[in-house]
């Protein structure tokens, strides 16, 4: 068991998106995973084997939460319980690292099961800056925000995405989590160089990075239109992407995210095993 110390930090290596099919592979032979990543939502309940097997590993590796429900860019308040659940988690298990998406899913009454773009405006970035303070006060930790996948742009928009991350964390003081695959996704629907956003990104306020897959379909035109799944391989176009990101702004915890159709733990030691031969490359 590890000293209470290594819950302050994401070490620059590969970590995993955690599933409980893989407690046991894990805890027997985690091989190039180094922390673990859950998703808030699935950890806000009291007590059951769930909890008890999220105590037992961070007894033993870094954690990180990742949440997928505040709607951080939603236009009315945020959820006051879902916030209060949020801070009890991170209270208890004192995560190195918390990251939300910039999107929103809520409307109204409503959640929507989906993360939606914004509009890159002075409104958008007053709006999601507000409410990155009211998180960050409530759970008394800096949270980071990750881009987003997109898959068509705004008209309304009058600024560039990396201006508007860059301008949300100089107002608020939170960092940001860069997907790779998020980016390798956006550029190629808006046909846009993905090489050119990484090295614009600035990588100092940088956190944590993702790595996931992506499916390939075709819009109206038939031209490429890459949805982010993250149901499969990271894809070798990515890895390259990943390994300029690493060569340009040094190595960083970096996260193998693989939500749908889980494959067995071998084939996601795998891909850690790939991201850790990629950071090995680049002093630190």
């Amino acid at each position: 068991m590890l000293d209470a110390s290594h819950r302050s930090h994401l070490p620059a290596r590969p970590g995993i998106g955690y599933k409980p099919q893989h407690f046991s592979d894990i805890l027997s032979d985690a091989g190039a995973v180094c922390w673990l990543e859950v998703h808030a939502e699935n950890y806000m309940g009291e007590g059951g084997r769930p909890l008890a097997q999220l105590r037992h590993l961070a007894d033993r590796f870094p954690m990180s939460v990742h949440g997928v429900g505040l709607s951080i860019g939603g236009e009315g308040r945020l959820d006051r319980d879902h916030l209060a659940r949020l801070k009890h988690l991170c209270g208890w298990l004192e995560p190195a690292s918390f990251s939300e998406h910039l999107a929103w899913s809520t409307h109204d009454m409503d959640f929507l099961n989906d993360l939606l773009p914004l509009p890159y405006t002075e409104a958008t970035l007053a709006r999601v800056s507000a409410h990155i303070d009211e998180v960050q006060e409530v759970v008394g930790r800096q949270m980071l925000l990750e881009n987003p996948s997109v898959y068509v742009s705004f008209t309304e928009t009058n600024m560039g995405e990396i201006e508007f991350l860059t301008e949300v964390a100089r107002r608020t003081g939170c960092g940001l989590l860069l997907d790779v695959n998020n980016v390798f996704v956006s550029c190629t629907n808006r046909k846009t160089d993905a090489y050119d956003y990484i090295a614009r990104f600035p990588h100092d306020l940088v956190g944590e990075i993702h790595l996931g897959g992506h499916d390939e379909d075709q819009d109206e035109s038939g031209a490429p239109l890459l949805i982010d799944s993250h149901g499969r391989e990271v894809v070798d176009p990515v890895w390259k992407l990943y390994a300029e990101t690493i060569r340009s702004g040094g190595p960083k915890p970096t996260l193998i995210e693989w939500d749908n159709d889980v494959p067995d733990w071998p084939v996601l030691a795998e891909e850690a095993a790939r991201a850790a031969a990629i950071l090995d490359r680049v002093p630190a």
